[in-house]
């Protein structure tokens, strides 16, 4: 049963207030511990996980190597949601020595020739930390967040976010369209970051993905050919002591009309997150309908809450 959303909003306020006073090593065991619990528990979130890492991991996975899969998938998540409460408190030089970056050249390139930047990535790992680490490079960013119910609850999210650095619009709601915004801040040379493997909007761009066909968002894609920015695939994955982070090279949008470079980029950005979430299949966050093979009317997802990132959107 879904919780009232004063009530998360209390839990996740209690969360930020009382999760980073507790002894790490305590935290994380209770964390583990509850993420032990929901996979037993088997509700529909695992369910769908385990549905989702199958069409990962492929046909050829045992039926224990799935199971083994979806624990460690959910301790991953779970220690996401650790990390996400206690960061505002931890030693962010300690957090940074313990991140580490491939691909950084392409950052680099991009940067020193004055052009902006989107970095697009999947739900994997730490994007928080990603984020921490970005703004610690000298390059505040602009993101952009769904709405959440209460409004509360969404004031909070931006509110920790943006203690971290970040800029963030609301998807909805705001005083003028997140994309005239982004637009704006690309052409002027900044950096935009968007959560890119799920379509929130019922409009994405349809693509194949691990072998069936879904859509993601086509607003990373667009905002490049539309300004010129790189567009770059970015994964983030979980270390047993650190934070991993690898940025792919630009994309190349290829010539052609508006929408042929925003279908061939959104392609290639689904093929880069499927070759890294491969490699780290139980860091990768979803729990929710991706395939259309799944999709069911928006409704009945419960839409509004958050799912791991407090829905930062890719703008489709």
């Amino acid at each position: 049963m879904r919780l009232p959303p004063w009530v998360a909003d209390a839990g996740y306020g209690a969360g930020w207030r009382l999760i980073r006073t507790v002894p790490e090593p305590i935290a994380r065991a209770v964390f583990r511990m509850g993420a032990d619990v929901a996979t037993r528990r088997e509700g529909p979130a695992v369910q769908q996980l385990r549905r989702n890492l199958a069409r990962v991991i492929g046909p050829q996975a045992s039926v224990e190597e799935l199971n083994e899969a979806v624990a460690a998938g959910m301790r991953s998540y779970a220690r996401y949601w650790l990390e996400t409460f206690r960061l505002p408190a931890m030693d962010k030089a300690a957090v940074l020595r313990a991140t580490r970056v491939t691909g950084l050249e392409h950052l680099r390139a991009a940067r020193d020739a004055g052009r902006g930047i989107i970095f697009a990535l999947p739900h994997s790992g730490n994007w928080d930390i990603a984020g921490l680490w970005l703004v610690q490079q000298g390059l505040s960013f602009t993101t952009v967040a769904e709405r959440l119910k209460p409004d509360s609850l969404f004031d909070r999210f931006v509110a920790y976010r943006e203690g971290l650095g970040m800029e963030v619009l609301p998807l909805t709601g705001g005083d003028r369209s997140p994309t005239r915004t982004l637009l704006e801040r690309l052409r002027s040379g900044g950096t935009v970051c968007l959560l890119a493997d799920r379509d929130l909007s019922g409009v994405g761009i349809p693509v194949d993905f691990f072998g069936e066909r879904t859509k993601m968002p086509g607003g990373p894609a667009r905002l490049a050919a539309s300004t010129g920015a790189a567009l770059m695939p970015v994964h983030l994955y979980f270390e047993p002591d650190g934070w991993g982070q690898w940025i792919g090279a630009p994309i190349d949008l290829g010539e052609g009309d508006l929408t042929s470079q925003v279908v061939r980029g959104t392609q290639a950005l689904a093929d880069a997150f499927a070759a890294h979430i491969a490699e780290h299949p139980t860091d990768w966050h979803m729990l929710q309908r991706l395939w259309l093979a799944d999709l069911v009317p928006a409704s009945s997802e419960g839409a509004g809450t958050p799912d791991g990132d407090a829905a930062v959107a890719g703008t489709g």
